[in-house]
């Protein structure tokens, strides 16, 4: 959980092109999926939905689709901080679409989640500490890649430095979502 993947790369992109505060809605909708994700895990839910072949092949599409226009979005993003002000980041529902289509989320959470047993004979105070540890993570993690991202924002004035930086974003979202598919 944390290492670049496509909310990570999203989230640093959108920073670095929109800025922290117009990056929080985006934020936000990462965070309640990326969380809503955990609880498909800890209840077995995912386990279920992900035992229809077809519902895979679906939402690997989907999710395909949203994050070429994501990737799309980032690297055509304004890069002057006077353009930011008139420009449109994705939205929550944006960040939370990404988050719960994002294999590499149920992949690390499934592997972080099921890898230990906090609470011995007791499953219910075990999923409990687990989900509110993991929250938090899932929280610090992603507030700080959007803080990476804004960071990059201002010290990338120059219009040049900040398309390419934009651009850069955009194929390592595009890189970071082919990896995951690739490992599925």
């Amino acid at each position: 959980m944390g290492s670049p993947g496509p909310a990570t790369i999203s989230l640093a992109g959108i920073g670095t092109g929109f800025g922290f505060r117009k990056g929080v809605p985006y934020l936000l909708g990462i965070i309640l999926g990326t969380v809503g994700v955990l609880i498909l895990i800890a209840t077995g839910v995912s386990a279920l939905v992900l035992a229809i072949p077809a519902f895979i092949t679906g939402l690997t599409v989907l999710a395909t689709l949203y994050i070429l226009y994501l990737a799309w979005k980032i690297a055509t993003a304004p890069v002057l901080a006077s353009n930011k002000a008139t420009s449109t980041a994705p939205s929550l529902m944006s960040g939370f679409f990404l988050a719960i289509a994002n294999p590499k989320a149920f992949a690390a959470i499934g592997a972080v989640y099921t890898s230990h047993t906090l609470i011995n004979g007791d499953i219910f105070a075990d999923s409990l500490i687990k989900i509110l540890a993991l929250a938090v993570v899932i929280v610090i993690v992603n507030s700080a890649w959007l803080l990476l991202g804004s960071s990059f924002s201002r010290v990338l004035s120059n219009e040049k430095q900040g398309r390419i930086a934009n651009i850069v974003f955009g194929i390592m979202l595009l890189v970071s979502v082919a990896l995951a598919l690739v490992t599925l």
